[in-house]
């Protein structure tokens, strides 16, 4: 597949990064010299210096010919002129950020009367999966697949009860339930029934959605199954914003702390409810003067990691049962679990998920990045010609960090084992290392195709690096 990202920034980085692991023609526009220059020492992929709205630049780059295109500069409005150009020029497919509030409302006109095929909005995704982790409590993170029968769910075992100390083999998990990974340290670890279970690690569960919900019931300590009913948000930007709306119409209090004046007044105008406080969040003596300590949760989204991780591990000292952190590096992971805030929501993964999803689609139904990048989980339809069809588990020889974590046959889900059998039509869960994802395509994939190049017709022929 050949691929045009214009803006080099860190989500069009993390998307050169993972689509050129699958061996297809990427190219990165950007006007700084200094991203392209990061991005042309780090990935295959050709960078060229120029403004990728520009029709005689696209246009040397046979746009007309290109599969996809992806906007995602730091301008709406640009990357909206970006989709419409590439489009109107014969591009399979474009995408592109938009992130404005103002735009929310409207998005599904713009997407249909522009042509643009798929419209992400990274502010709006970080604050749904915080929503979605402070109203289920019994997770840091849960995602669905296989329609919702299927789930994967991650717990740190501090907030568990009586797991800490014990081997996998040990939990007597009989319901469709499997330990897929652990998380230590930053590093990813494939279990066996004899690993044992750290109380710094965090545990990676996959299986049937009502078995993750009872387990969560079992082991849940009383704090993390506490409702949450007063939250403190530092930080006004945009993902505040959706969140805050997403909070306050499940009837959760709010307080918003903002250094910014203009921000403060424009949230305290365009939100219905909530506490808006004009002031310095690094404050010690603004946060104990209002009640730090009595909040249910925290929500550092401030755009600094430092300051957000400080911020995290402060509330965390002040009591708070719930603490969330905005990072977006993900390497500040290790950092995370070492000083026990509870969850850190990546923008870029979140986002790199999105887009990812939309463009394999067909047979890879979903996609999720896990662990900073390090992992990915993916559903999979499986057809007659995969190589996994019709045989056991134990006759394929999967590589160690390829996990088969659950199937859905005939509507019912099955934690396989070594005797499992993989049918036509099946969905597959995969959970697959990074380092494994090229592997996993001689499994599920013909050979000639890969996981997007058998939706899509590849184009050779690009070089490395180059200015327009």
């Amino acid at each position: 597949m050949r691929t045009i990202i214009v803006g080099g920034g860190k989500l069009g980085y993390k998307l050169a990064e993972s689509l050129s692991q699958e061996d297809n023609d990427v190219v990165v526009i950007d006007i700084d010299s200094n991203t392209l220059e990061r991005i042309h020492d780090n990935l295959d992929v050709l960078t060229i210096k120029a403004n990728g709205t520009q029709l005689h630049t696209l246009e040397q780059l046979h746009i007309s010919s290109c599969d996809l295109v992806v906007a995602v500069t730091g301008s709406d409005e640009t990357n909206i002129l970006v989709s419409i150009i590439a489009k109107k020029k014969g591009c399979k497919k474009v995408i592109a950020r938009i992130r404005n509030p103002e735009y929310a409302n409207q998005v599904e006109f713009i997407r249909s009367t522009m042509e643009i095929d798929y419209i992400v909005n990274p502010e709006l995704a970080t604050a749904k999966e915080i929503a979605k982790y402070l109203l289920k409590s019994q997770a840091v993170y849960m995602e669905d697949f296989a329609k919702g029968k299927i789930g994967m769910a991650d717990f740190r075992v501090q907030n568990l009860t009586g797991i800490a100390g014990k081997k996998i083999r040990e939990l007597g998990m009989t319901e469709p339930l499997l330990v897929v990974a652990i998380s230590r340290n930053g590093e990813v670890i494939i279990p066996y029934g004899d690993t044992e279970i750290l109380s710094t690690d965090t545990i990676h569960l996959m299986g049937q959605k009502e078995s993750i919900k009872e387990f969560s019931k079992n082991y849940d300590s009383p704090i993390s199954r506490r409702n949450v009913r007063k939250v403190l948000i530092l930080g006004g930007g945009r993902s505040t914003y959706y969140l805050a709306n997403k909070l306050l119409h499940n009837g959760v209090d709010i307080k918003i702390i903002e250094q910014d004046k203009e921000r403060c007044k424009y949230l305290a105008e365009n939100l219905k409810g909530g506490l808006v406080i004009h002031g310095d969040g690094t404050d010690i003596n603004l946060l104990t003067s209002e009640n730090i300590s009595d909040m249910d949760a925290l929500v550092s989204l401030t755009g600094f990691d430092e300051e957000n991780l400080l911020i995290s591990l402060l509330a965390k000292q002040c009591g708070v049962d719930k603490v969330v952190a905005k990072v977006s590096r993900s390497n500040y992971i290790p950092i995370i679990e070492q000083l026990g805030i509870d969850t850190a929501v990546n923008p870029i993964l979140i986002t790199a998920s999105d887009i990812l999803r939309f463009i394999q689609g067909g047979r890879v139904v979903s996609i999720s990045l896990l662990l900073g990048g390090k992992a990915e989980v993916l559903e999979i339809i499986a057809h007659n010609e995969s190589k996994i069809v019709g045989k056991k588990l134990s006759q394929l020889g999967l590589p160690k960090g390829i996990i088969i974590g659950s199937i859905l046959h005939e509507n019912k889900v099955i934690i396989p084992d070594g005797d499992s059998i993989i049918h036509a039509g099946d969905r597959v869960i995969v959970f697959c290392l990074q380092s494994e994802v090229a592997s996993l395509e001689k499994y599920f994939y013909r050979a000639k195709g890969g996981l997007i190049n058998e939706l899509w017709n590849s184009y050779k022929g690009f070089g490395k690096s180059t200015s327009v």
